[in-house]
């Protein structure tokens, strides 16, 4: 949650007016983005469910437009100021198909926010892999990325890139009552060594803001 927050006082400093949170998931984001005062849409693509609005079960106040069409996006051209992929865009089958759906979406200039976007170089990806744990690529669609390789891809969709940092040194999926106790200093200490150059190679995740040309 900590880490939810961060995306959210990021994505505050510019004030979108209107956002798509793509691919909500349970709603964590979606709620804290409309606990800060913004015009928040949660969508998530699912392919069993009954396409329309419901209610998010976790988060009853807000409400979620389903799919089940994995590429395109139930929304009018120019619909929202920004979009935020938060530990989506790995995921999704068709990658160029769904940002050519962002891109028109998002009014001109408008911002895509990514998150949580797994690293090619990752060192707990490589040891979750040798344990036997989940890791990014395990799964039929998944992708991972590198700089390179993710910068080339917002690029080829029209989008510039203003921001790229390697993100998550630490393993911040831990439970239990000392995890809660220890959750300051795990995020701190995170966060400081996740701005090391040279080390942050190794680092989780990608993270990136990008701008509509």
């Amino acid at each position: 949650m900590r880490e939810y927050h961060a995306v959210v006082c990021r994505i505050c400093a510019d004030a979108p007016k209107r956002i798509l949170d793509w691919g909500c998931g349970y709603g964590q984001v979606s709620d804290l983005l409309w606990r800060a005062g913004l015009e928040v849409t949660a969508f998530d693509y699912r392919p069993d469910a009954e396409e329309g609005e419901w209610p998010l079960d976790r988060y009853p106040h807000l409400r979620v437009r389903l799919s089940r069409d994995p590429r395109r996006l139930p929304f009018a051209d120019g619909a929202f100021d920004a979009v935020l992929s938060c530990g989506v865009l790995e995921h999704v089958e068709d990658p160029d198909a769904s940002l050519e759906e962002i891109r028109r979406v998002l009014v001109p200039g408008g911002i895509f926010y990514v998150y949580k976007l797994p690293n090619r170089a990752s060192y707990l990806e490589a040891i979750a892999r040798r344990a036997g744990l989940y890791y990014h690529g395990a799964y039929e669609h998944d992708q991972v990325y590198d700089r390179r390789s993710a910068l080339e891809l917002l690029g080829r969709h029209g989008f510039s890139v203003q921001e790229v940092r390697r993100m998550n040194m630490l393993p911040l999926t831990l439970t239990g009552r000392l995890a809660a106790r220890a959750a300051r200093p795990i995020w701190a200490a995170n966060r400081a060594l996740s701005a090391v150059p040279g080390l942050n190679v190794v680092a989780t995740n990608l993270e990136l803001v990008a701008r509509t040309r």
